[in-house]
C-alpha cells in the first residue's frame, strides 16, 4: 500500500465517535485503519469513507494485549509509518459501588486503559523513530464529574487523562504529543445500553460528530496548544 498519506489507526470505528472519526481522517487524505470487534461494523464504516480502498479493517480485541501489538505491526508493515493513534474504543459498565464485581473492574479497565496503553507503548518506538507521533484518546466528563454507577468507567478513563500528560512529557524530545477528549454524554449505542431517552433525553446528548471533529483536529496538528490537556466538552 501507498504511504503517500498520513496513517492513522482509529479503534472502536464501527460506530460512534470512532466511526465519524475515521471518514472525517479520510476526507482530510488519511489512511485509516479501522479496528474493532465486528468486522461487518468496520467494513461498513470503511465503505462510507472518502475512497475505500485506501484503508484497512483489522478485527480485533485491543483488551488482547497480543492483539493491540498486531495492530501496530501490521500498520507498519502494510503503510511503511503510523502518525496518530485515534483510540475511541470504550466499555461502560454501570454498576453502583457495591455491585461492582471483579469482572466488572476487569471490563472497565482492559478496554479503557490496558488497551490505549497497549497501543501506544508499541507504537511508541515508530513515533520516536519518525520524531512525530499523535495520540488522541476519547475519555470522558466523568473523570471530573462521574455519573453515579461509573465507578469503575470514570476510574479507567482517568488513566486516559494520564496518558495525556504523560505523553507530553515523554514524547517532547520526539515530538510526540497526547491529547484526552472529555466528552458528556455522546449519542451511541453504548450511552444507551445504559440510560433510556427518558433519563438522558436525545437533546441533551451531543452528536458523535461534535466530538469527532475535536479528536481530529487534535490528531491533525490542529490543537498542539491542547498537547497533555483532557479537553472537556460537556453535554448541552
Amino acid at each position: 500500500m501507498s504511504d503517500a498519506h498520513p496513517v492513522s489507526i482509529v479503534t472502536g470505528a464501527g460506530s460512534g465517535i470512532g466511526a465519524a472519526c475515521a471518514r472525517m481522517l479520510a476526507e482530510r487524505g488519511h489512511a485509516v485503519v479501522l479496528v474493532g470487534r465486528r468486522h461487518d461494523r468496520l467494513e461498513h464504516t470503511r465503505a462510507s469513507m472518502a475512497e475505500p480502498s485506501r484503508h484497512l479493517s483489522l478485527v480485533a480485541d485491543i483488551a488482547d494485549s497480543g492483539l493491540a501489538y498486531d495492530i501496530v505491526d501490521r500498520t507498519v508493515a502494510a503503510f511503511g509509518r503510523l502518525d496518530a493513534l485515534i483510540l475511541c474504543a470504550g466499555s461502560a459498565p454501570h454498576k453502583p459501588i457495591d455491585q461492582t464485581t471483579e469482572e466488572v473492574l476487569e471490563e472497565a479497565f482492559f478496554v479503557n486503559a490496558f488497551g490505549p496503553a497497549f497501543l501506544i507503548t508499541r507504537a511508541w518506538p515508530q513515533f520516536k523513530s519518525q520524531r512525530a507521533g499523535r495520540v488522541v484518546l476519547v475519555s470522558t466528563l466523568g473523570t471530573v464529574d462521574p455519573f453515579p454507577g461509573f465507578f469503575a468507567y470514570a476510574a479507567a478513563k482517568s488513566a486516559t487523562d494520564s496518558f495525556a500528560r504523560s505523553i507530553k512529557t515523554e514524547g517532547k524530545a520526539y515530538g510526540i504529543k497526547g491529547f484526552a477528549v472529555n466528552p458528556g454524554a455522546v449519542e451511541t449505542a453504548m450511552l444507551r445500553q445504559n440510560f433510556s431517552e427518558k433519563v438522558v433525553p436525545a437533546h441533551r446528548a451531543l452528536p458523535p460528530e461534535h466530538v469527532a471533529e475535536i479528536v481530529v483536529a487534535c490528531a491533525c496538528g490542529e490543537r498542539d496548544e491542547d498537547n497533555g490537556k483532557s479537553i472537556l466538552v460537556p453535554s448541552p
